[in-house]
């Protein structure tokens, strides 16, 4: 049996913006990417903490230090500049292995920095 766990949080970042004329995905600044272990072309699920909103789309790079988190293409109906995002990851792996699985959580400062 697998079961799906948490891989990987990025708590409580803002958006810095939403570009609705792009093909799609979630820009996020590299630092943060390696931070929380996301890699490029990932899943994420996005939950917007100001409207409830929450979908699933896909991780590509941000300039490294830029604290950058733009929504793209039809994600960008769901959140605005300055609203509050979490960005979460799930891993498949057996319950033996979810046992000792330690997450990756990142909890950025003012303006999406480390």
């Amino acid at each position: 049996m697998q079961i799906q766990v948490l891989k990987s949080k990025i708590h409580r970042v803002a958006v810095t913006e939403a570009n609705l004329d792009y093909i799609g995905s979630i820009t996020i600044d590299e630092n943060l990417m390696d931070a929380s272990g996301l890699i490029e072309f990932e899943k994420v699920q996005v939950v917007n903490v100001n409207n409830g909103e929450r979908l699933e789309t896909y991780v590509i790079k941000g300039k490294r230090g830029s604290g950058t988190i733009c929504l793209n293409g039809p994600a960008a109906r769901k959140a605005m500049a300055g609203d509050i995002v979490v960005i979460i990851s799930y891993a498949t792996m057996t319950p033996d292995e979810a046992k000792t699985h330690q997450p990756m959580m990142v909890f950025p400062k003012a303006g999406n920095l480390l």
